[in-house]
């Protein structure tokens, strides 16, 4: 007369997930059905995340068990369970398990129990009924208030508490087992030629049962008792369908049922064909395993001052309904302990992660126990709880909560901030200061200074540095197509020009002394289709690599969501760092060797010497582009173009002071030394 095992087992899973309770205690008995109970239920429950802190096993009540053990094991007990942080109590047991639930109540009000009495919702299996002894009648009830528990479906039965009402020993002298119970109920005595009643109370046998307390005695039909009724009801039909069966023996009935040329095993074969609706209107029928095809009903208990408890039922479980749909409770019905101030109560081994934090396990602790750690850069958690925090989109940072994702902005260098209006007016400062020397130049193109060290190459090189500082606004602004393709291949053909007309200059100073030297025959090299050649050789190699890159992978406007965290950088992507690189090594390469040949050549005569400014302006140079690889690799977002801005700038700037401001300054300060007389006596 008792549903499926597993129903029950799946109704206390969907109770635990509905109420979100993942930390519990088991109480279990200390048998082959307990054990089967943990084995039912372990693995089934961990699988949808829910972990015990512990698991107790009761004794099971004896009048073999010694009643110290029994009471030292009740108050063990009791320490486990009150020490704990469990709220949610699963208890699986049999009629006697109410004996010792009780008894753990009133053990954790002893004063050598040192734990904190903390709040316990009980969940109650279906074979656990209330009862108690006459030692227990007095004892305080109050822990089943706000218990749950589940009973096999049952419905009003018309008639039964009248029936109840109309029993006693007065209408009824020959049942022995109501006078019986009469006394323990009403703690009294039937009147007895054998016993001297002059002290107790005595029984009238018109006591009324609706006045005892529910602890004693529940007018209600119980679960349990409702059981019996219907199985009353199946074995009465089961015993029609053999009477009228034609094919089995006739039934007679005389002083009793007897069964005639049949066994009572066979009347199994009809109880598992039974199907009827009963008294109550509750379909009775089995199932192939010959299990009552029967749901549960959910109760709420709720007790009272005066020993008294009322069981209210707050959901039921439709057997026949799908799994995820069987369980229905009505919430706001159910009255919880006291403690909890009518507040649903969380049975969790600890608080949920805010919003922003993810779930860490902790070591050697179950795994529904966990640390709650902020979510690491980029990441953000929307949702409590989160096992892993979820990366924002490419185009989103999270907020210093880490609970959501903000829109990043798009950045550049641009003419606006002050970082690019500094640059600028640098760049165009030193332009202009180029075009200007270039004037002064060409104004004084007659003069020995000018004209000592091949004046088309000191024009081309300062042609170049002017267009150099010039090519340093195209990192400035918004990257485009055009600006991004033309940014890294101007910068590195108008740089190789600039260096070969420095290496250029270096060689034909070398060159220039040693054609000084009788029978030199040197002379033929010295003159300006060499240094043309050096020039534009050089240069034609860097732009044959600039047009490579370019038809190979060329650079491209392009997004980097990745190097800053809220911001977006609009940046020119280089295509090919292969190729960048290759740019500015055979420019390195170019630099090195005008430093060796002019470190070379620094002690010849310095009337003639350029050799020696060369020196100081390409140490400069190779100091400027050797700093600038680590730097840039260093460094993100726009202020890699800065980096790279200023290396150009300052590396120009070095070329252009280095090598012109001591010509300058002779021929703006001391023009009298710009004459052939004084440079050859000073030679001599």
């Amino acid at each position: 007369m008792f549903p499926n095992l597993k129903l029950q087992h799946e109704t206390i899973l969907h109770i635990l997930l509905y109420f979100k309770w993942t930390w519990i205690g088991i109480i279990s008995r200390h048998d082959d059905n307990g054990e089967r109970f943990e084995q039912s239920i372990i693995p089934m429950f961990a699988q949808r995340g829910i972990c015990f802190d512990f698991i107790v096993r009761l004794l099971k009540v004896s009048f073999s068990n010694d009643i110290n053990d029994m009471v030292g094991d009740v108050i063990e007990k009791t320490e486990i369970i009150m020490r704990s942080t469990v709220i949610a109590l699963v208890i699986h047991g049999e009629i006697e398990t109410m004996l010792i639930m009780r008894i753990f109540s009133r053990a954790s009000a002893y004063e050598h129990i040192s734990t904190k009495r903390n709040g316990k919702v009980w969940i109650m299996t279906a074979e656990i009924e209330f009862t108690s002894i006459p030692l227990q009648r007095d004892w305080d009830i109050d822990f089943l208030h706000g218990a749950i528990s589940f009973a096999v479906h049952s419905s009003e039965v018309l008639g039964f508490q009248k029936c109840l009402l109309l029993r006693n020993p007065s209408s009824e002298k020959d049942d022995d087992f109501l006078r019986v119970f009469w006394e323990q109920a009403f703690g009294c005595q039937f009147p007895n030629s054998m016993v001297d009643l002059q002290d107790e109370k005595i029984c009238s046998g018109e006591e009324k049962l609706e006045t005892l307390p529910a602890s004693v005695f529940e007018m209600s039909m119980t679960g349990h008792s409702y059981s019996v009724y219907t199985a009353a009801y199946v074995v009465a039909d089961a015993l029609q369908a053999m009477h009228s069966s034609r094919f089995k023996a006739r039934m007679i009935v005389d002083g009793g049922v007897k069964l005639q040329h049949q066994e009572l095993w066979k009347l199994h074969h009809f109880v598992k064909r039974i199907v009827f609706n009963n008294s109550a209107g509750e379909k009775v029928s089995f199932n192939e395993n010959g299990e009552l095809e029967a749901g549960f009903d959910v109760i709420n208990w709720v007790t009272f001052p005066n020993q008294s408890f009322q069981r209210v039922k707050v959901g039921k479980v439709d057997s026949m309904a799908p799994q995820e749909e069987a369980l229905s409770i009505c919430e706001d019905a159910i009255v919880w302990p006291r403690s909890f101030n009518q507040v649903q109560p969380l049975s969790v081994c600890n608080d949920k992660c805010p919003l922003g934090y993810h779930k860490a396990k902790k070591e050697g602790e179950p795994f529904c126990c966990y640390d709650c750690i902020l979510c690491p850069e980029g990441k953000f958690s929307n949702q409590m709880d989160m096992d892993e925090c979820l990366p924002c989109p490419q185009d989103q940072y999270p907020n210093m909560e880490r609970d959501s994702c903000i829109p990043k902005d798009i950045i550049f260098l641009s003419y606006g901030e002050p970082l690019g209006i500094t640059l600028t007016v640098f760049a165009l400062s030193l332009s202009f200061t180029t075009a200007l020397v270039l004037w002064v130049f060409i104004k004084h193109r007659d003069t020995p200074v000018v004209r000592a060290n091949n004046r088309n190459l000191t024009y081309t090189l300062l042609t170049s540095l002017f267009l150099a500082f010039l090519c340093a606004l195209l990192f400035i602004g918004r990257p485009e197509k055009v600006t991004c393709l033309l940014r890294q291949t101007a910068f590195g053909t108008i740089f190789s020009v600039a260096v070969s007309c420095v290496l250029a200059k270096t060689i034909i100073v070398v060159l220039a002394f040693r054609v000084t030297k009788p029978g030199s025959k040197m002379r033929k090299w010295t003159g300006k289709q060499q240094a043309t050649s050096i020039v534009l050789s050089c240069s034609l190699i860097q732009a044959v690599l600039c047009c490579v890159w370019l038809a190979t992978s060329p650079p491209f406007p392009d997004l980097d969501t990745h190097s800053m965290t809220k911001e977006i950088v609009l940046e020119c992507n280089e295509g090919s760092v292969t190729m960048f690189y290759c740019v500015l090594g055979f420019m390195g390469l170019l630099a090195i060797v005008s430093f060796t040949v002019a470190f070379l050549a620094r002690k010849l005569p310095d009337s003639f010497n350029e050799a020696k400014f060369i020196t100081f302006s390409m140490l400069v140079f190779c100091s400027v582009w050797l700093s600038f690889v680590p730097t840039y690799l260093g460094t993100r977002g726009k202020y890699m173009v800065a980096v790279e801005i200023f290396s150009i700038l300052t590396s120009s700037a070095g070329l252009l002071s280095c090598i012109f401001s001591p010509k300058c300054y002779i021929i703006l300060v001391r023009p009298q030394l710009n004459s052939r007389e004084q440079l050859r006596r000073r030679n001599d």
